[in-house]
């Protein structure tokens, strides 16, 4: 009998915005994290973070209007996939006036 087990994704370096870390006390303001794509990101800091995701996404599913994720310096979306080692950057809309 075989054990099922999940399939491996390599790591890729996630940089949240500052907003996150008075919100989630403890977060780092980089990690790393292994997920295949955008989505797998937000589902793994919710693993850790309980809420964090309700923060960067709405539920539709797609990334709340006022964050932006960059994949590769790219703005991304949830479906975006990850090759190895890549930078996420999470970041928030910057008011100005």
């Amino acid at each position: 009998m075989t054990s099922a087990r999940p399939p491996s994704f390599d790591a890729v370096r996630v940089v949240l915005p500052a907003a996150l870390m008075k919100l989630f006390p403890g977060a780092p303001r980089e990690l790393e994290l292994a997920a295949a794509d955008v989505a797998g990101v937000m589902a793994a800091l919710d693993m850790r973070w309980p809420g964090m995701r309700d923060r960067l996404c709405d539920s539709t599913p797609r990334i709340r209007r006022h964050i932006t994720v960059f994949v590769a310096g790219e703005r991304a979306r949830l479906e975006t996939p990850l090759p190895p080692g890549v930078e996420v950057l999470i970041m928030t809309a910057i008011s100005g006036g």
